[in-house]
């Protein structure tokens, strides 16, 4: 089970965000976000947006800490990318 956080480097709400994504299943994802508190509405399309600090609590869970471009990289390679404006499979 490998799950991986880019950097919270995206701004939104008033704070910085990372993406959490899995590069074996949504399941997986889903059930690693459970186990640190991430709610469901957190979840959009192929990830989880975890506020910055929340970003400690992943990385200590066992999300390893890649960059933004190797993230997309490893979600489109593993089939899970999902862009905006395209549906869910």
């Amino acid at each position: 089970m490998t799950l991986y956080i880019d950097p919270p480097t995206w701004p939104g709400h008033g704070r910085l965000w990372s993406h959490l994504v899995s590069d074996v299943s949504f399941d997986e994802l889903h059930t690693f976000a459970a186990a640190i508190d991430c709610p469901a509405r957190a979840f959009e399309r192929d990830h989880y947006d975890v506020p910055s600090d929340h970003y400690g609590i992943a990385v200590r869970a066992g999300a390893v800490e890649i960059g933004s471009k190797e993230l997309v990289r490893r979600l489109t390679a593993a089939g899970l990318r999902r862009p905006k404006g395209r549906p869910a499979a």
